[in-house]
């Protein structure tokens, strides 16, 4: 008989890239549920972080929150060095690290463009070239967080659809880059999702939630956990012949 071991990501050590909060934070806890090691990764919310590295601890896993803005070459390796100072080896980098403004081409200015890309896209190549550095023999693997404005294009989200399209770009062609090394690249692309963030921003609660609701077949937003399920399967071995695939994790909705 096949015996499964429940915890996938055991013996591993995951980088999640904006993980004090919100669909970062899910992830960070589940791969933590699953046995990896988690480096909790933020920019500015420390004591957001802390409370997601405690709460991983008091359930078992093991946690450490680490500052750094992914936009910055020696942040990022700063990141990485203290992942491998802490635990000795890297083997899962989730790049979730990721900001968005809503605007038409009439209110575009080069200030929101740059925000955008320095994080959302020159962050994810930063991180992804500090993994593989970090990553061993073994290989690894990469989950990048899209979106799913990148199929669905919404008016008003031109700098940030552009962004997002990067990404899957990204995550195609650096599977083929990587595979030789036994390093996968996959994404995953959410549609709207409860967070912090997407409350703040007045999406939750608002029409623009209702319309998204009753056009997507499951009949809801998402929560950080559907995102997280997805993540850790990506991140498993399960997954293991899985990669330069883009994931729509949408409830449907493109």
């Amino acid at each position: 008989m096949v015996q499964y071991n429940m915890k996938r990501l055991e013996n591993k050590v995951a980088v999640v890239t904006g993980a004090s909060k919100g669909i970062g934070a899910g992830i960070a806890e589940k791969l933590a549920a699953e046995g990896a090691a988690v480096v909790v990764n933020y920019a500015s919310s420390k004591e957001d972080a802390e409370k997601v590295v405690a709460k991983i601890i008091s359930n078992g896993g093991k946690a450490i929150a680490v500052k750094g803005d992914v936009s910055k070459a020696a942040d990022v390796d700063h990141l990485f060095a203290e992942a491998l100072g802490q635990y000795g080896a890297v083997d899962i980098l989730v790049n979730n690290a990721g900001v968005y403004q809503w605007g038409a081409l009439a209110d575009f200015t080069e200030e929101s463009y740059h925000f955008q890309f320095n994080i959302n896209v020159l962050g994810v190549l930063l991180a992804s070239k500090a993994a593989v550095k970090s990553f061993s023999e073994k290989g690894g693997s990469i989950i990048n967080i899209g979106s799913a404005v990148s199929s669905a294009t919404p008016a008003g989200s031109a700098i940030y659809t552009a962004t997002k399209s990067a990404v899957d770009s990204i995550t195609r062609v650096l599977s083929k880059e990587l595979g030789p090394k036994n390093i996968r690249v996959n994404s995953v692309n959410p549609g709207m999702v409860v967070t912090e963030g997407a409350t703040s921003a007045g999406f939750i609660g608002s029409e623009i939630e209702t319309a998204m609701v009753s056009n997507t077949p499951l009949r809801r937003v998402g929560q950080p956990e559907d995102i997280a399920l997805a993540t850790a399967f990506l991140a498993s071995d399960d997954a293991r012949w899985v990669t330069g695939e883009v994931i729509l994790a949408s409830g449907g909705l493109r």
